[in-house]
């Protein structure tokens, strides 16, 4: 489990519960000890690892994000229903470098919460969460289902893995692997990616969307094209890589973006993304406190935490 700490601050009341805060409600239980629940409950699962990150040099430091944004969620309001509850499960940590073990180790955690009917939000962590995402999401479903995968991210990861994996693979081991999953990215950005790296992705039949395409007359066209892509699938898996966002957002990151996405745009992917039935489950990643400036990408990234949680959990279970 997580420590005491992490979810400690401000106290209004300890007896009004609509003065309450996330540090007073949240729970803090060993995954075995976590109820099975009729679809209003959610749990959080840290995932401390940027291994995925060193082997694709990057700047390491997301390892450090999960504590982080749970400091941060500690003291926003209290949002849910009486009879809702969020749980926080405790951390994945990668040791000694063993990244794939450490990505099994959170494929059975998330299979977990999903299949005790929660809705599961991972805290990363280097992209390489989503693999293990991934995991837990497929040995949850039927071998057939159909999982649509949307990534707010400004670059593929879609490098070669043939000798080994890392934060920037994680997408073509899946595609590769597993021919019922396909793959939505919003958010590329053109100077961000190599030429064979959209060969590749043409070639995976990735639908993308360029950031410069994501302006506001162009916004109703991606909700649609959302909506459309998310209907045709069993499962959606959501995903944030932080660096889609403008460094002067979102400055600790591993690869921050000079031309990347305003906070509102990306708010607006999460709340249409997150509030449709398919979609059960969501990571963050990349959000590097070591490399911010005055907790400005920890706080962001725990809003969309937040939204994230809020959508998931609205008209669940009734």
């Amino acid at each position: 489990m997580t420590d005491q700490k992490q979810w400690k601050g401000r106290i209004d009341s300890t007896t009004n519960k609509s003065s309450f805060r996330l540090h007073q409600q949240v729970k803090r239980l060993a995954i075995n000890d976590v109820s099975a629940s009729d679809k209003k409950s959610a749990a959080l699962v840290g995932f401390i690892c940027d291994e995925g990150v060193r082997r694709n040099q990057g700047r390491v430091g997301a390892a450090n994000g999960p504590n982080a944004l749970r400091e941060a969620l500690s003291s926003l309001p209290w949002t849910f229903e009486d009879d809702q509850q969020i749980t926080d499960v405790g951390n994945i940590v990668c040791l000694n470098h063993d990244l794939e073990e450490a990505q099994r180790e959170l494929g059975e955690v998330v299979g977990t919460v999903l299949q005790k009917k929660l809705q599961c939000v991972v805290l990363g962590g280097g992209h390489e969460t989503l693999y293990g995402h991934y995991l837990g999401v497929r040995s949850s479903l039927p071998k057939d289902a159909k999982i649509g995968i949307i990534n707010i991210d400004a670059h593929f990861d879609l490098r070669p893995y043939d000798e080994q994996s890392s934060s920037g693979t994680m997408f073509r081991q899946i595609l590769e692997q597993d021919s019922h999953t396909d793959y939505f990215v919003v958010g590329i950005q053109r100077y961000g990616n190599t030429r064979e790296l959209f060969e590749k992705a043409d070639e995976l039949h990735v639908k993308y969307v360029f950031e410069d395409q994501m302006t506001l007359a162009n916004n109703q066209q991606l909700m649609d094209d959302l909506q459309d892509y998310m209907n045709q699938h069993d499962y959606i898996l959501l995903t944030l890589c932080m660096d889609v966002l403008n460094a002067a957002f979102a400055p600790g990151v591993s690869a921050p973006s000079p031309f990347g996405l305003d906070p509102s745009t990306v708010r607006t992917i999460l709340q249409k993304v997150t509030a449709h039935p398919h979609t059960q489950s969501f990571d963050i990643c990349e959000v590097n406190p070591l490399l911010d400036e005055n907790g400005r990408t920890v706080k962001l990234g725990a809003y969309f935490v937040y939204e994230a949680l809020n959508n998931l959990l609205r008209g669940q279970g009734s």
